[in-house]
This record gives C-alpha cells, structure tokens and sequence, in this order.
C-alpha cells in the first residue's frame, strides 16, 4: 500500500512539473461534465475574465424573452447575441444590456443576481462586455457558469458555429469565431474567449474529446495565441487514480 501511494504522489509531482512547463495561464482547470474537478491550479483566486462575461450576458438577455428578432441598430438581438458570443463583437454586448428591460443598470443587476443563484459566490459584473477589468471572477466560479450555459440552445449554437454570416441589404458580411479551432476539431458545446491586458488570455470551453466530456477553464495565460493550445493540452488530462 505504502509503494503504490508513494508512486503516486511521485507521479503527480512528475505531472505537475511537466504542466507547468507547459502551461502560463496563471488559473486553470479541468473538470468532467458532472463538474467534478481533475486537475487545477489556483481556482479561487478572483481574476478579470474579459469578454468571458459575454456568456453572462447573453444569459439574463436571453432570460428576459424580449423579441428576439427586433432590430438593435443594424442587427437584430438574436444576431447581436451571435456576435457577442461567436465574434466576441462588444458593441452588440454593450447594446444587448442597454436595450434590457429597465436598461443596462437593470441588465448589470440581474447579471450579478444570476451569478448569484448558480452559486458564483467570488463573482462580479460591473459592465457587459468584459472591457472592464473590474468584470472579475474566478476558475471554480466560472465552472458554474459554464455549466448553466450550456442549458441555453442559443449558446450551444455559437459553440458550434465557426463564422457568423448576415445579409444587410445584399451585402453579406462575415464575423469568424475568436476560438479557430471551432469547425475544425473537437465537438465543442461552450465556447468564449477573452483577453484584456488584465485579465490576459482566456478561454472557457466545453467539449466532447476521446476520453469524455470536458470544461475547461483558463485565466492568464499569456497572450492570445497561448490560451487555446494551453486549454486543449488541459483537455487530455486524466483522471489520477489514488
């Protein structure tokens, strides 16, 4: 018994070394779909999360049953939700939250009650698009987050849509999504991603990989052409068997 715990321990230290040279983000986890948590680092400590927000956002706004095809300056809020999830665009996140019932105040408010009710207890919303770097959060917070969004077909639409497309007039304009893996590999069900000189690169996705479904979450990883491979590394991480 004692080998086989001294083995063990041996192969998480070997582990941990081996993920800290791979990985910058400077809070980071895995869990399976049921929320349990594989692996993680520094989870409860509160960080910006850029445009992560977006996911919230898109939530209360969806919540409210406005009309999902009224107009919202050039788009409409069923295509402006698309942007902000897909494109990650902030002007349709900042319109979506003043065009709220009761305006963005309101749109803030619910942000932070909706937080609260899925158990967000280290989170808050000060603005809706995640320009802000007092939009903060943390790895086990946004676990929850992840989860409750992917209750939302709007949500779980933009996690699988790898380029937004909308015809004003006869132009038709293209917005790509900001997680290029989309389309490509992997089946995702969540994805957003963000980055703010504060917050640095960021991501949360939800995806179906060989070895099952996965959330992961990233905050601080280096730039943003560090986070989505950082993130896909976190994904084949497996369960140690203690």
């Amino acid at each position: 018994m004692f080998t086989k715990k001294l083995i063990v321990l041996l192969s998480v230290l070997v582990f941990n070394v081996y993920a800290a040279d791979k990985i910058t983000a400077q809070s980071w986890l895995v869990a399976t779909e049921s929320g349990k948590i594989i692996h993680d680092a520094n989870i409860d400590k509160q960080r910006s999360i850029a445009s992560i927000t977006k996911l919230m956002t898109a939530m209360v706004v969806i919540d409210a049953g406005q009309n999902s095809k009224e107009k919202i300056g050039n788009y409409t809020r069923e295509q402006h939700i698309q942007l902000a999830l897909v494109n990650s665009n902030n002007q349709s996140a900042i319109l979506l939250c003043e065009n709220y019932p009761g305006g963005k105040t309101r749109c803030i408010r619910d942000m932070n009650l909706k937080a609260a009710s899925i158990g967000m207890k280290n989170t808050k919303f000060v603005e809706a698009s995640g320009l802000s770097p007092m939009n903060i959060s943390t790895g086990r917070d946004l676990l929850e987050l992840v989860l409750s969004a992917s209750y939302y077909p709007q949500i779980r639409e933009a996690g699988k849509t790898p380029q937004v497309k909308i015809q004003i007039r006869k132009k038709l304009f293209f917005f790509n999504n900001t997680n290029p893996s989309i389309g490509k590999q992997h089946e995702f069900i969540v994805s957003k991603t963000g980055w703010t000189k504060a917050a640095g690169g960021c991501i949360v996705m939800y995806l179906k990989t060989d070895i099952g479904n996965r959330i992961v979450i990233v905050l601080g990883s280096k730039n943003t052409k560090t986070r989505i491979p950082e993130a896909e590394f976190i994904s084949t991480m497996k369960e140690i068997d203690y």
